[in-house]
């Protein structure tokens, strides 16, 4: 593989992984904002919101450890992937079937429910490619030896 070739690997890596981890980020805030309220107001802090910012945190910090070149071929990278990819899937589908069909009719929360329902969507998206991208460069990259002598394994 040449330098070209896997510098447009990084490069392509880099972003996938930098819009996971802004995407993570922005979940965060779209429900941590109904889950900072309920703790100001002293009430009930619903399972369902804790499980989102429990996943989107969890992307978050393997979005930015992916950053790292070396992490992409450890042949746990696509199963990781994999996983955080049916969590996304599942907090779309809880979500989809609570805001899709409701009409906020200019309540702004439930607004922001339907917007984050469709964030949680391309994050799992976004993690489906990666796992697809992360599996197909371990499998290229799973036994390769040096340029100059051929012997030792990188």
């Amino acid at each position: 593989m040449g330098f070209v070739a896997m510098t447009t690997n990084y490069v392509l890596f880099t972003v996938l992984h930098i819009a996971q981890f802004i995407l993570a980020i922005a979940v965060i805030g779209l429900y941590g904002t109904d889950l900072d309220r309920a703790h100001r107001k002293g009430s009930y802090v619903d399972g369902k919101w804790v499980y989102a910012i429990v996943v989107a945190s969890l992307s978050a910090v393997t979005a930015a450890l992916y950053l790292i070149p070396f992490f992409l071929r450890l042949a746990v990278v696509p199963i990781w992937s994999f996983i955080l990819f049916v969590l996304w899937i599942a907090l779309f589908g809880l979500f989809a079937s609570l805001y899709i069909h409701e009409n906020p009719e200019g309540n702004s929360d439930i607004q922001r429910m339907k917007n984050a329902v469709w964030v949680d969507l391309a994050n799992a998206i976004l993690w489906l490619v990666g796992t697809g991208a992360t599996a197909v460069y371990y499998w290229v990259h799973r036994e390769r030896n040096t340029r100059f002598t051929g012997r030792a394994k990188l």
